[in-house]
């Protein structure tokens, strides 16, 4: 799950001004599992964009990769407040 990984990052950070401050954790369920994105609180905006259509598209190349198991994968954007 290490390309997941990846491919998130590198996806997020050209788009934050502050890209040392973006990580991912994986938290593994029976269905899922869960990407949480931790950006700077100044770059939600940007990860979201206008009416949702970043974090819309990042989700859609999210969710179509194939994961080993028969588990779904989520992408959850989170502020860095947690």
């Amino acid at each position: 799950m290490t390309d997941l990984t990846d491919l998130v990052l590198t996806i997020v950070r050209p788009l934050v001004t502050q890209p040392d401050q973006v990580s991912v954790e994986i938290d593994e369920t029976d269905k899922f599992f869960e990407y949480n994105l931790s950006v700077a609180p100044v770059d939600v905006g940007r990860i979201i964009g206008k009416q949702g259509r970043i974090a819309k598209a990042i989700r859609i190349i999210v969710y179509s990769v194939k994961t080993d198991d028969r588990k779904k994968v989520r992408l959850n954007i989170l502020d860095g407040k947690e």
